[in-house]
């Protein structure tokens, strides 16, 4: 079940506010001593994240399918998406998931009962066993939101109640305010530089089109900038892929391609998927003071448009 994006969130008591966590959602899926992490694209999960998997091995009961995110944390325990991206370079860091809601208990579909009454067997379900719980965020919507932009931290989640769990939908029972700007973009070339990559080339989708959004230069480490080269390689095609390029005219911010920059870039099928913060967008349709994050294994391309 995902979240519809909303410039507000709902207020009352109807409402169970939670942060957005800034990682990947999964499923942890056990059934007697098999255990599973299935991502949102149904990705196996199960052997890139370890410590995750052996906390679900010790939930508190013989089936369960409990929803939640695989969070890295930081040396200062905070959320940090870079770090999960590139844990392998980050020695400080712990990989976590946090549990927000079960599906499925022993043997009972659950998906049916209000999202209060499942949240409240999450607490004897993860107890010992290394999981952490998404708790209620107290408070109005406006003080939610003050103290998570005071802390730095992505968004807010809103869940209604008393809804059921609408597996594969965007409901309007559960929104999210992001106040932190990012979003997934997919990769439709790059423009190369010494054997690697100098500037990524991204888009979304509309009306089954992919479309310009910009060039990101910024927020790569080395070891990134070389595994992105790498995995865009194999991907190398003569076509350019976005359905508005070349731009026309001259972006205030630099972020268009004109013609007679097509020829500097490597176009790429339109494949891999790749989380990136930005300011906002220009006027034209452009993303301003856009830095890569990293890549994303648990979206589909096809799957990836413009949120705001």
């Amino acid at each position: 079940m995902a979240a519809q994006l909303v410039q507000s969130l709902p207020d009352g008591k109807d409402w169970i506010f939670e942060l957005k966590l800034d990682g990947y959602r999964a499923l942890l899926m056990k059934d007697g001593d098999r255990l599973q992490i299935r991502s949102r694209n149904d990705k196996d999960l199960t052997r890139s994240y370890p410590t995750v998997a052996a906390a679900g091995h010790h939930l508190n009961a013989k089936q369960a399918i409990v929803d939640g995110e695989i969070i890295a944390l930081d040396a200062q325990g905070r959320p940090s998406f870079q770090t999960l991206q590139h844990r392998s370079s980050h020695s400080n860091h712990q990989i976590v998931f946090y549990a927000f809601d079960v599906l499925h208990l022993d043997g009972r579909d659950l998906s049916l009962d209000p999202l209060y009454k499942r949240r409240a067997r999450l607490p004897a379900l993860t107890e010992g066993s290394g999981i952490l719980l998404s708790q209620d965020l107290p408070g109005t919507a406006s003080e939610i939101v003050r103290a998570v932009r005071g802390l730095g931290l992505e968004g807010v989640i809103a869940k209604r109640r008393n809804s059921p769990y609408q597996p594969g939908e965007r409901s309007q029972d559960w929104v999210k305010l992001k106040l932190d700007r990012q979003q997934e973009f997919v990769i439709g070339g790059y423009r190369p530089s010494y054997g690697s990559v100098d500037a990524l080339v991204v888009g979304y989708y509309e009306d089954k089109q992919l479309h310009f959004a910009g060039k990101v230069r910024a927020g790569f480490v080395p070891h990134a900038r070389r595994e992105v080269f790498d995995r865009l390689k194999p991907l190398h095609t003569s076509h350019c892929p976005f359905a508005d390029l070349p731009t026309t005219g001259k972006s205030r911010w630099g972020g268009g391609i004109p013609a007679e920059e097509m020829g500097e870039m490597q176009w790429t099928k339109p494949v891999l998927v790749v989380q990136i913060r930005f300011v906002q967008w220009t006027a034209d349709g452009r993303l301003r003071h856009a830095s890569f994050l990293g890549l994303r294994e648990d979206k589909t391309a096809k799957d990836v448009h413009r949120e705001a």
